[in-house]
């Protein structure tokens, strides 16, 4: 079995990163531990996660009462998979939350996009958060 930085360290895996997928991330409530798994999207720095989230929403609510999540990027032609699970941080504090929101949805619209509503006001929304994963595991597969 390879280890988490051999897995990330493959060529495949670092494209499909860089690849501007829908992400699905695994949140469960710290309360009754029923899952909930929604598509997000997400930019990679080659060691971080980082997803955008309104912390009014249910994600971002449970990511902060329990910070164990999985988020898993994948494709089905050809099929290929990365799975990432942590403990997330939340970040907040409007210039960094600002700057990796907008590389994220700059990854999804364009850089001419993201300077537009409604992506240029969620930037700078007070709500907006960014949930960062150091995955402590990773899984990949492919075939």
């Amino acid at each position: 079995m390879e280890n988490k930085e051999e897995l990330l360290a493959q060529d495949w895996v670092q494209k499909l990163l860089a690849e501007p997928l829908l992400a699905r991330l695994g949140t469960a409530n710290p309360e009754t531990a029923q899952p909930h798994v929604t598509p997000v999207w997400f930019a990679w720095d080659g060691q971080c996660l980082y997803i955008s989230a309104f912390i009014s929403t249910r994600k971002a609510r449970e990511v902060s009462e329990n910070p164990r999540i999985s988020v898993l990027i994948d494709t089905s032609e050809p099929t290929r998979a990365v799975l990432l699970e942590g403990v997330a941080e939340m970040v907040a504090g409007t210039g960094e939350v600002a700057r990796i929101s907008e590389w994220i949805y700059a990854r999804y619209v364009g850089e001419g996009e993201v300077k537009k509503d409604p992506y240029a006001g969620w930037t700078k929304d007070a709500e907006i958060r960014i949930i960062k994963l150091s995955p402590e595991k990773v899984f990949s597969w492919r075939w």
